[in-house]
């Protein structure tokens, strides 16, 4: 047998990590998880994935993320307005925000950031959304999880004016080149790594690079349910990613990086949990 309907997961991806995983960036309220979260959650929990940060992109999605992490051990969430929305910004929104950062279960303001990629807001309009979360992290004191796609340099100058008002800052799903990192890394920003790096056709440059990241500023993520590695050793119906599958992830970092995946899985938990705040009890 190589599936169930308990468990969809072929033979081959049943994996487990040789130590517990905090994946930081899992898009749990995501539609396509809503019939089967608590078998998600499960086989996350086979896997050594032991703490999920849920990521909310906008107001809706972070009530949801901050909802179901009060409702399951081990999840927490973040709260802020993806820079696709940005144009959505206004002062109610940031009052709402600022009372969600409240909340004991939002360990980070974000998914906010730039993205001149797409540009489904306009530039402005995504400077205007990040400058005011940026404003709500230095207040609230928690960490920002940050957004940026082919935005390097202006991401860069923002960071260099605000970085003695925030504090820890992490850009989630680093996909840029050695320069945009090494500029990341000077202004002491942590780097989470995704399955881009399993993909041959967009991603192997990161394997030339991952080894450049300090163990103390490296986190992993799925970003499920997007970014399904390309690599996996068996196909998966339906192409949804998901948290279980975070240690073929740290497999593959950890091969590029040459160190045994203990050694990743131990550095890279410690380092979330040391950037999220998070209890070591919990």
């Amino acid at each position: 047998m190589t599936q169930d309907d308990a468990n969809p997961l072929p033979d081959a991806l049943r994996l487990t990590s040789p130590a517990p995983l905090v994946d930081i960036g899992a898009n749990l309220t995501h539609e396509s998880f809503a019939k089967d979260l608590d078998a998600v959650l499960e086989r996350a929990h086979a896997a050594q994935v032991a703490t999920l940060i849920l990521t909310g992109t906008d107001m809706a999605h972070s009530e949801q993320a901050v909802a179901l992490a009060h409702r399951h051990d081990g999840l927490y969430a973040t709260a802020g307005l993806h820079p696709h929305m940005a144009s959505h910004w206004d002062a109610s929104m940031e009052t709402a925000m600022r009372a969600l950062h409240a909340d004991p279960k939002v360990v980070a303001v974000g998914e906010c950031g730039l993205d001149f990629n797409r540009n489904f807001s306009t530039p402005a309009e995504q400077e205007r959304a990040l400058e005011a979360q940026l404003g709500l992290a230095a207040d609230s004191d928690l960490p920002l999880f940050l957004h940026e796609r082919d935005a390097g340099p202006r991401m860069r100058e923002i960071l260099h004016h605000w970085r003695d008002e925030i504090g820890a800052v992490v850009v989630h799903c680093f996909t840029a080149d050695r320069e945009t990192l090494h500029g990341y890394l000077d202004l002491d920003v942590h780097i989470g790594l995704t399955g881009w790096l399993c993909d041959e056709r967009r991603g192997h440059h990161l394997r030339e690079i991952v080894g450049d990241i300090p163990a103390e500023r490296l986190m992993v993520e799925t970003d499920c349910p997007y970014l399904l590695p390309r690599n996996l050793p068996a196909k998966l119906k339906g192409r949804r990613h998901e948290p279980a599958l975070l240690p073929w992830i740290v497999r593959e970092i950890a091969h590029w990086r040459g160190e045994s995946e203990a050694t990743l899985a131990g550095a890279t938990t410690a380092t979330a949990r040391r950037f999220f705040q998070l209890d070591e009890e919990q």
